[in-house]
Parts: structure tokens; sequence; C-alpha cells
């Protein structure tokens, strides 16, 4: 299928208008409320109190007139605050110059930043930025305001793409997603929203049962932070069609390999080797206690980042609905900001 003509192949000024018109138009008109957004967050305003979890909440935020009446221990629950820091992490090492649909991997992730930068624009938020490609990091520091987010769009599609590597040589000495998190970390230095926006493929092992290179760090972030996990997938990843002898390049490491697709048993070995590959994802996500959003470049990302919403302000409302204080807004992009 072709790239889609009315994002791939405009200039970046017409992109970048069409990215927005899209966010706000589909988006904003799908998703209700004065502040909207992906993830719940913490904040100052008293909603309510809860039973208190051990190795999870603060003791700081103990609730002692609850606690001493039910002589059970509880925390405080809060309302969002009004201004949230965002910091991205936006992978563009040469595994996301891929495409086989409407859009490569690497265009799809430009507009899932254009979705969060614009989403949790205005009322004092800012948004922050770390870009991993095979040349480095770059970061952009926290500012907020439409100039910057459009700054930091532009930037994205300008960012050099990799150049062809010699198997020979091996692969170029470049930063990992485990360096990017950690980076992050180093700038993220109050309490706000961390989205990683990446193919999520760096360093994964082949046993399931070893951990990646970068989930300590992602573990680090979420214990501090709401962390949202944009995974970003092409369906050729997924599975491979019957068209013959073709030859497959490592983007990393410039390997090439011949495969015949017409091989039945290799396609369903490949596709199930990718099931495998992609719950080992959820599950890494899962034990660090982030947010997942799974992108496809043959889908519509709006329609699955609304999706996502509506399933995080459920999450976030049946605690709530279900047990002492009054509803509380949702957070970070799920509804409200953090």
């Amino acid at each position: 299928m072709p790239p889609d003509p009315t994002l791939a192949d405009l200039a970046p000024d017409r992109r970048l208008r069409r990215l927005e018109l899209t966010v706000t138009r589909r988006l904003d008109g799908l998703l209700h409320g004065e502040h909207r957004g992906l993830l719940p967050g913490p904040g100052s305003e008293i909603a309510g109190s809860r039973e208190y979890r051990p190795g999870e909440d603060e003791v700081r935020r103990m609730d002692w007139a609850v606690t001493a009446r039910t002589t059970v221990p509880h925390v405080r629950e809060v309302d969002a605050d009004r201004e949230l820091t965002t910091w991205l992490l936006v992978d563009a090492s040469p595994s996301m110059e891929f495409g086989t649909a409407e859009l490569d991997k690497r265009e799809l992730a430009v507009a899932a930043v254009a979705a969060v930068g614009f989403l949790t624009a205005g009322s004092g938020n800012r948004l922050g930025a770390q870009l991993l490609g095979a040349h480095g990091l770059r970061r952009f520091p926290a500012r907020g305001g439409r100039t910057h987010l459009l700054g930091l769009l532009r930037a994205l599609l300008a960012a050099p793409r990799a150049a062809a590597t010699d198997p020979a040589a091996g692969p170029p000495a470049a930063p990992g997603l485990a360096d990017g998190l950690a980076a992050v970390g180093r700038a993220a230095t109050r309490r706000g929203l961390v989205v990683v926006v990446s193919d999520l493929l760096d360093g994964l092992p082949d046993d399931p049962a070893d951990p990646p290179p970068w989930e300590v760090a992602l573990r680090r972030l979420a214990v501090r932070h709401q962390v949202l996990a944009v995974e970003v997938t092409d369906p050729r990843e997924l599975e491979l069609p019957d068209v013959g002898l073709i030859t497959l390049v490592d983007p990393e490491t410039g390997r090439r390999r011949e495969v015949c697709t017409g091989d039945r048993r290799l396609r369903e070995r490949y596709a199930e080797a990718a099931r495998a590959q992609r719950d080992q994802v959820r599950q890494v996500l899962r034990r660090c206690g982030a947010a997942h959003l799974p992108l496809r470049t043959d889908r519509d990302w709006c329609a699955d980042i609304v999706r996502h919403v509506h399933a995080q302000r459920r999450l976030a409302l049946a605690p709530a609905a279900s047990g002492t204080g009054r509803t509380a807004r949702s957070g970070a992009l799920s509804g409200g900001a953090a």
C-alpha cells in the first residue's frame, strides 16, 4: 500500500498543520472534558481516601483521620493538578525507519508525539523531549506553548535518517533505549508524565525469561512518574506475505538474509515468533507498571488513541466508584492534567 499522500508526501510545515488539525478535530471532539489525556495523574486537591498499599504509597500521604476512625491505614486520594510536565522519549533509531502501510514507523511516532503534545498543551503545561537517534541523544528542554511544540515536531521530522550499515564493520556505537530512559530520568526532576514512543525492540532477548536491557531504567521511571509506552509496529513485523523470494535486512546491523516466503511453515514460525515477542514486551511493561498504547502503521492511530483513553478512564474511575471518597478527575492524557 503506498504511503498516504495527505501526510507522508507533504512538506514539513503542511504535515504539521495536518497533524494539528487531525488531533484537534478528531481527538478533541471525541475526548470530552476541560483537560484531556491518556493516563490518570497525581495532584494536590483532596478527592477522598483509600486503603494504604505497602510499597506503592508514600507515608506522607497518610490520611490519619480516616486511619484512626477505621483502624485501617488509609492514604489521601487527590485530583490532578492543572499544570503538567510531560517528558517524551522518541525513538528515531534505524529500526523505526521501516513501514509498509500508510506511514512508516518513524512517521507514526511523530503523529503520536503530536497527539500527546496537542492534547497536553495549554494551562501552563510544559513539554520536553529526548530524541534517541543513531547519532546520539538530543535534548529539548521542557517548555510550554504551541510554538515550542511545533519546533519539536519540526526537529523530529528533520532528524537525519540512519546511513546504511556495513555488516562487516558491525553496528555503529549509539545510545540504546536504556540510555534514553536514563536521560529522561535525569531531566524529569519533578513528578509528571513520561511517554516513550518506540518499537521497543532494542536488545529484546530471545528468551522471554531474560529481561531486556531497558527494563530496569523503565521501572525506575515508573516509580516516580506516570509512564505511557507507545509501541509502534508494522504489519510486516508480525507476519510475512507469500511473495516468493525476498531479502530481509536488519536495519540496526545491516545483516541480510534471503528468505523464501512461499514456505507456509516458515511464515507460521515467523508469526508465532512475532506474537511471542509482542507478548514479551507487554509482560515487561506490565512488570514495570507502565501503561501500554500499541499503534500500528496500518491502523487508524486516532481511533486507537481514543480507545486507550476510554479504557484508562474506566480504570481510573472504577476504584472511586466502588471505594470511599468522590470520583476523581482523570489525569495526564486521560481527562485531566497531572
